[in-house]
């Protein structure tokens, strides 16, 4: 778990730096390196590691738009997932979905820009293997601004109308974007949202790794043994804006303080050296991660931009005549004229 802390932290914080490179003084969201948004999760390492730690590689989890401590310890392809965020041609998605729209099936894992968006497609992964008959699992992390949306509520019903195998995690870091909790939901507790669905729900009320994965621990093992869906949430702390570029003039700065104070990482490292893990050891652990992450974003600058012919592929629908040298299988304009004239309704 620290390793995937320490790895998740240092991560941002390099990506926090070419982020901003040619992207100031006066604030552009489409220059430097890293072009459009960016969320990172530095404070919220504890949830991800604590949970993924019993999770298992024919395991699905699926994230919100602060994915990459989650993507990191669920053990996604550093490399290839850098080379995505920096738009390149050999990431995870060709470089077309961006930091926000990782997907790698061979870790399975999968994240969305959208509020509470991973929940249905981790309940799909539940009941593929229910019905497989497999004792694989899937984990849904959000945040709690997610809680009072549509999706979820629905995602925590077929759960748990089907049993199936799922552990929803919230993530709760006090702030929806600009909004304090207590002002979007009159649940304090969002683990109390379980209740509704006959299911259990429990909170962690700090981001401590160890009490995160205790918790996780039974909520899996349940899942696993086909007992049915739990609810998780986690205490965390963010210590950075909702995004890069955020003046967060919402924030109280004694509120940006405490979440500076709460490091769940400085808190395992001293959990560490209590049971006798000696600090040589905790630098080398560092160490080795700075390392990795070094190496993973200078190969990802160097790897090569896609080409504008590959915005053609892994569409929907053919390019229109004259864009590519082969003519398209069928003129959508046509065939959706000739619906509407013969009075189909495709």
């Amino acid at each position: 778990m620290f390793e995937d802390m320490v790895t998740a932290r240092y991560y941002e914080e390099r990506l926090q730096e070419e982020y901003l490179e040619g992207k100031q003084p006066a604030f552009d969201i489409s220059a430097g390196p890293i072009p459009g948004e960016l969320h990172l999760a530095a404070g919220q390492e504890a949830a991800a590691a604590g949970v993924c730690r019993h999770l298992r590689d024919d395991d699905t989890v699926t994230a919100p738009h602060r994915p990459h401590h989650v993507a990191i310890a669920k053990g996604v392809d550093l490399k290839r997932m850098t080379a995505e965020i920096f738009g390149r041609e050999t990431g995870l998605c060709g470089g077309k979905g961006g930091h926000m729209h990782l997907f790698d099936p061979d870790a399975g894992f999968a994240c969305s820009g959208i509020i509470a968006e991973g929940c249905p497609p981790a309940v799909g992964a539940g009941l593929a293997a229910s019905k497989r008959n497999e004792d694989s699992v899937a984990v849904a992390f959000l945040g709690e601004g997610a809680i009072s949306q549509g999706g979820f509520f629905e995602s925590l019903n077929l759960a748990a109308v089907r049993e199936l195998p799922v552990v929803f995690v919230i993530e709760d870091n006090d702030w929806a974007i600009s909004m304090p909790k207590e002002r979007v939901s009159d649940v304090a507790d969002g683990s109390r949202r379980a209740e509704g669905f006959d299911m259990p729900g429990t909170r962690v009320d700090s981001d401590d790794a160890v009490a995160v994965s205790e918790a996780a621990k039974e909520a899996i093992g349940r899942a696993r043994d086909r007992n049915g869906p739990s609810l998780l949430e986690v205490q965390v702390h963010r210590r950075m804006g909702h995004f890069m570029g955020d003046p967060q003039t919402y924030r109280p700065e004694a509120d940006q303080e405490a979440a500076a104070d709460r490091d769940s990482i400085e808190r395992l490292a001293a959990e560490l050296r209590r049971r006798g893990v000696e600090d040589e050891t905790l630098e080398s652990i560092r160490e080795d991660a700075h390392e990795r992450v070094d190496e993973a974003i200078e190969w990802a600058k160097d790897q090569p931009e896609p080409s504008p012919e590959d915005a053609y592929e892994d569409v929907f629908a053919n390019p229109p005549s004259g864009v590519t040298d082969e003519e398209p299988a069928y003129d959508l304009g046509t065939d959706a004229r000739a619906g509407v004239e013969s009075g189909g309704d495709d």
